[in-house]
């Protein structure tokens, strides 16, 4: 096996693992979109992003932060989509 194809490889394992943590992530978001409809609390909270890219930024490497904090804007990003999506449905249902 060349290089390309262990690196793509490890890739793939890496992307099996990334797919299961990003389940287990939405699965928590559903329950802080429990919490905020049952408290009527908005779905952004800028101070908590702002807490969530500071503190996660430190966790690696100088080389990778800018693209790391992109990585963490979009997650947040998606899980505002989904707790709008689940709270316009609750209005609605």
């Amino acid at each position: 096996m060349d290089e390309l194809q262990v690196a793509r490889n490890l890739i793939n394992e890496i992307d099996d693992k990334m797919a299961k943590l990003f389940e287990e992530r939405m699965q928590a978001v559903e329950k802080v979109i429990a919490y905020k409809m049952e408290h009527g609390l908005a779905i952004f909270d800028e101070s908590r992003e702002k807490e969530v890219i500071d503190k996660n930024m430190q966790k690696v490497s100088n080389i990778y932060q800018e693209y790391y904090v992109k990585f963490l804007k979009e997650m947040m990003d998606i899980s505002k989509q989904y707790q709008q999506q689940i709270m316009e449905e609750n209005k609605n249902g």
